[in-house]
């Protein structure tokens, strides 16, 4: 079930966080899940995976999008990809970007699933690397 996230789902959401990314940013999930920013969810008995969306109109940032790294691979991000996309796109957003590792074949690939394209190369985005701006019509 795709769900909002909600107060109670701040201990699940922080594991996920901590655990899938490499460079989390706590603070932002702890302000995200009670709003403005939108928190979506992939709930199977507690939230697996969400996606964290801070809207900008007519642009939607996705700031995280994580999977419990114990579930990936078993199309829970896709799942939940779909289902942001869909509400990105009823609510009126026109364009949906987000950044990832340059060098991470796994997370590009999956983005590119998605017909995201590379907007800009961004130089040291990351502690250890150099990161790209995706994009996307919706």
């Amino acid at each position: 079930m795709i769900r909002e996230a909600r107060p109670g789902d701040g201990d699940r959401l922080s594991a996920i966080q901590s655990a899938a990314l490499d460079e989390p940013w706590p603070g932002l999930l702890d302000v995200a899940i009670t709003g403005p920013p939108v928190v979506i969810v992939v709930d199977e008995n507690g939230p697996i995976a969400y996606a964290l969306v801070v809207p900008d109109s007519p642009v939607a940032y996705v700031a995280e999008f994580a999977v419990a790294p114990g579930l990936q691979g078993r199309g829970y991000g896709s799942q939940l990809m779909r289902a942001l996309l869909a509400r990105l796109r009823n609510d009126g957003f026109e364009t949906v970007r987000l950044t990832a590792r340059e060098d991470d074949e796994r997370a590009r690939s999956f983005y590119d699933s998605f017909d995201f394209e590379v907007l800009e190369r961004i130089d040291d985005h990351y502690e250890d690397g150099d990161g790209v701006l995706l994009s996307r019509d919706l």
